[in-house]
C-alpha cells in the first residue's frame, strides 16, 4: 500500500512506551488462547472481556515506566496514522453524503495490557473496539500472531484491513446499530445471541470493504496484492478456522464472527458495491 509522505491522524495515543502502574491482568498460556478464540477483532464483543479478565486478575503492581520507541515502533506508528487518517477522511465523505455527521475514533496502540472504558485487556484479545470511550486498542504484536499461528499471508494491507474492520464498529455505534443488536439478543438463547453477533461483525468486515473501495477510487492508493492481503487476513481469523486450528474441530453454533467464506464475501460485497446501504448482513438471519 502506498502510505509514505501522506497526512497522518492526531487521533493515535501510543502508550508503547510506557508500563502501565498499578494492577495489571495476566492472561497468557490456555486462557489467553482462549480469550482468544473467543474475542479476535474483539469488536463489540471487547465488553465480555471483563468478568473473564478480572477473574484472572492477579492483582500483580508494576511501576510505571517510559522508554523511547525504537525505529521499527515509530514506522510502524506513522504507518497507522496514515491508515486512520485514510479512515477519517473517507468516513466523513460517507456520511456526509447520507446526509450524517461523522465523528472520528482514536487509536490506542499499547504492549501487553492495557486499561479501556470496557475494562481491563491483554494482548490475548486482540485488536477490539470499546465503544464505551469510542476507541480501537490494539497490540501489534498481534499481527506476528496472525501470520505464525494461523497462517495469514501479512502484509501492510493485512494491517489495513484490522483497522478497517475496527473502525467498522465505531461506524455500528455510530449508527445505533451496535446497541439495536444488543436490545435483539435479550432473551435470545445463547445460540441465537450468537447469531446476531456474526451479523454485527460481518458488517464490520463489509464496511472494511466499503473503506477499501473508496481508498481505492479516491487515492488509488492500493498496490498489487494488497487485496489478497487483506482476503487472508479475513480468512484466518474466520471462526471456523479458528477454532479447526485450536480444537480441531468446528462447532458453528458457537461461531460469534462468521466463517472465513463469510468473511471474506462481505468484505468482497463492500469493496465491489462501495454502497453501505447493501450491508445489510442481519437479513440474513431473519
Amino acid at each position: 500500500m502506498k502510505w509514505s509522505g501522506r497526512r497522518q491522524s492526531d487521533n493515535v495515543e501510543d502508550r508503547r512506551g510506557m508500563s502501565s502502574g498499578g494492577k495489571t491482568i495476566i492472561g497468557g498460556g490456555i486462557i489467553g488462547i482462549i480469550i482468544l478464540l473467543l474475542n479476535t477483532f474483539g469488536g463489540e464483543n471487547a465488553q465480555m472481556l471483563t468478568p473473564i479478565l478480572e477473574q484472572i486478575n492477579q492483582g500483580q503492581s508494576t511501576p510505571t515506566e517510559q522508554r523511547d520507541l525504537t525505529a521499527k515502533e515509530i514506522e510502524e506508528q506513522q504507518f497507522i496514522k496514515t491508515i486512520l487518517a485514510d479512515s477519517e477522511d473517507i468516513w466523513s465523505k460517507i456520511f456526509q453524503e447520507n446526509n450524517m455527521q461523522y465523528s472520528n475514533p482514536k487509536l490506542v496502540l499499547f504492549n501487553q495490557a492495557v486499561e479501556t472504558e470496557c475494562g481491563n485487556a491483554t494482548s490475548a484479545s486482540g485488536p477490539f473496539y470499546c465503544p464505551a470511550d469510542q476507541k480501537v486498542y490494539m497490540d501489534l504484536t498481534f499481527f506476528e500472531e496472525l501470520k505464525t499461528k494461523f497462517g495469514a499471508q501479512g502484509g501492510d494491507f493485512a494491517t489495513a484491513y484490522v483497522i478497517a474492520h475496527e473502525i467498522g464498529h465505531h461506524v455500528q455505534t455510530l449508527l445505533g446499530t451496535s446497541a439495536k443488536m444488543r436490545q435483539m439478543q435479550e432473551g435470545k438463547s445463547q445460540a441465537e445471541a450468537n447469531k446476531l453477533s456474526v451479523a454485527l461483525e460481518l458488517q464490520a468486515d463489509f464496511y472494511a470493504g466499503v473503506w477499501t473501495h473508496y481508498n481505492q477510487k479516491m487515492n488509488n492508493f492500493l498496490e498489487e496484492g494488497d487485496i489478497d492481503e487483506a482476503l487472508s487476513a479475513a480468512h484466518a481469523v474466520g471462526d471456523d478456522a479458528i477454532q479447526s486450528k485450536i480444537q480441531g474441530h468446528i462447532v458453528p453454533e458457537s461461531f460469534t464472527h462468521g466463517t472465513s467464506a463469510q468473511r471474506k464475501a462481505w468484505f468482497m460485497k463492500g469493496y465491489k458495491s462501495g454502497d453501505i446501504n447493501q450491508g445489510d448482513t442481519f437479513a440474513e438471519i431473519r
